[in-house]
């Protein structure tokens, strides 16, 4: 007897609050620029950092086949750079790569893993020794970790121009494209500095976002044992899209944002069982205990076949 998807997994006809995230991404990002100068000292910034991040979750999103079944229409809808750091097709390969959770945390083989080898480990000079250990703390992720992720994308570039690999080509060209008219649009609009943007509002946004990542994979010998359950506070849950349920996106990459709470609360106990109990009550509890206190070690302990 064939079993019966439950109400909650089972895909919408119309993911309509999707759509309308779509609009209030792009339509709140709009007014913050148009009313920057009218809004008090540094709100309207505030206001486009949060938005910035927000639109890093909306891409998770897209990538993951929604709001509609084709790729190519989801794509569109994440081009223009509001977070200005990553070619959607970049992000979209390396994310979808990510999705092979029984290479989760493995150095090397996860591309979005922050463990080293202790070869690697015992290998390398202390500064690098202790740039891992200052990114296993919260405050270490966010201002040291933007820095080297976005240098690990962007030195793509030169990379593949000495090569003449034309791979990403056109996700780069467009990417830039966009970027410059972004950059002119907010100096036009609102009198924000291109610097300003990047550094200001851009750099802190993705910063928030890897607040996130920060501790939602962990080494374990079974894959499912390395997801995290964040039952975070509402505000934490909209800005990065329900995401902080990761075991249940990883469990059902397919399921839009809207409907993971629900799936979550529908089988908590067997998601909580599933995972090993690696679960957490909120981020603000990271960033009380951890900002200065490694998280665990940035050496990965290796793992059982």
């Amino acid at each position: 007897m064939a079993q019966t998807t439950p109400a909650t997994l089972r895909p919408a006809s119309i993911e309509w609050p999707t759509w309308l995230l779509i609009l209030a991404i792009h339509g709140s990002w709009l007014a913050l620029l148009v009313a920057y100068h009218a809004l008090p000292a540094g709100l309207g910034q505030l206001g486009l950092v949060l938005v910035a991040t927000w639109h890093l979750s909306l891409q998770h999103e897209l990538l993951h086949g929604h709001p509609t079944r084709s790729p190519r229409l989801n794509q569109l809808f994440g081009l223009f750079p509001i977070s200005v750091w990553y070619p959607f097709a970049i992000y979209r390969d390396s994310h979808l790569s990510h999705h092979r959770d029984a290479q989760l945390t493995r150095p090397g083989v996860d591309p979005e893993g922050n463990y080293v080898t202790a070869e690697a480990y015992r290998q390398a000079g202390p500064a690098w020794r202790l740039q891992q250990w200052v990114l296993r703390t919260a405050v270490g992720r966010l201002l040291l970790g933007p820095l080297l992720a976005v240098w690990a994308v962007w030195v793509q570039l030169p990379k593949a121009l000495w090569r003449r690999d034309t791979t990403h080509a056109q996700a780069w060209l467009v990417h830039l494209l966009l970027l410059a008219l972004l950059l002119w649009l907010v100096q036009t609009v609102a009198g924000i500095a291109p610097v300003h943007y990047l550094l200001g509002i851009a750099y802190p946004a993705l910063g928030l976002a890897m607040l996130r990542s920060f501790y939602e994979h962990r080494p374990a010998d079974l894959p499912a044992h390395r997801i995290v359950i964040n039952e975070a506070a509402w505000p934490w849950r909209l800005l990065y899209l329900n995401n902080n349920y990761h075991a249940v996106h990883h469990a059902h990459p397919g399921l839009a944002w809207y409907r993971i709470p629900a799936a979550f609360r529908a089988d908590r106990a067997g998601y909580l069982q599933r995972n090993g109990g690696f679960h957490l009550t909120g981020y603000a509890g990271l960033l009380w205990h951890h900002a200065l206190t490694p998280v665990d070690s940035p050496i990965h302990p290796g793992l059982d076949p």
